[in-house]
């Protein structure tokens, strides 16, 4: 136990943590931008670009995978490759919202189509966005699937003609 505690601590004297907020400094941003570039770089070619050695980026990685700033490293797949050609984004209205979320949301998640769901404020009860193959696997998930939940009372559905911007959050 005392091992770990020496570990937290050095941890954290090691990062500023400050209202939540993980601070970090010029080092964990260039790497941070490097594999937000390329997930799959390595971390000698980070060391390089950094100009400190191999165990230090490790290091560095682990401190912010320990924080949370890092929620892991992912593979893009050209959806389009696959025949996903309809990306759309459906506002669900639901009766007695705060009632249904939970069940609804649990029935979205076993339609694979559905990639994010969203608990918002405004019209909407819950925004979703959906891939499908064409227009009519759209109607279909619609009608069969997602209309059919119990609580959902309407949806609206708006189709992207094209994602113009994809990017993560600038550091």
């Amino acid at each position: 136990k005392f091992k770990k505690f020496n570990f937290i601590l050095k941890i954290l004297a090691y990062m500023k943590i400050l209202n939540e907020k993980v601070l970090i400094d010029g080092i964990d941003k260039i790497i941070l931008k490097a594999l937000v570039k390329n997930a799959r770089i390595s971390i000698m070619e980070i060391s390089k670009l950094v100009g400190i050695s191999g165990a230090a980026v490790h290091q560095r990685l682990k401190k912010l995978e320990n924080s949370d700033l890092i929620k892991g490293s992912q593979i893009n797949i050209n959806t389009k490759i696959l025949g996903y050609k309809t990306m759309a984004f459906i506002g669900i209205y639901l009766d007695k919202a705060i009632i249904n979320n939970p069940e609804a949301v649990k029935n979205l998640k076993l339609i694979p189509e559905v990639i994010e769901c969203h608990y918002t404020t405004g019209d909407w009860s819950i925004f979703i966005k959906i891939l499908c193959k064409d227009n009519q696997h759209l109607m279909n998930i619609l009608n069969d699937k997602i209309q059919a939940i119990s609580g959902v009372s309407r949806t609206e559905t708006y189709i992207s003609l094209e994602q113009q911007i994809d990017r993560q959050i600038n550091l």
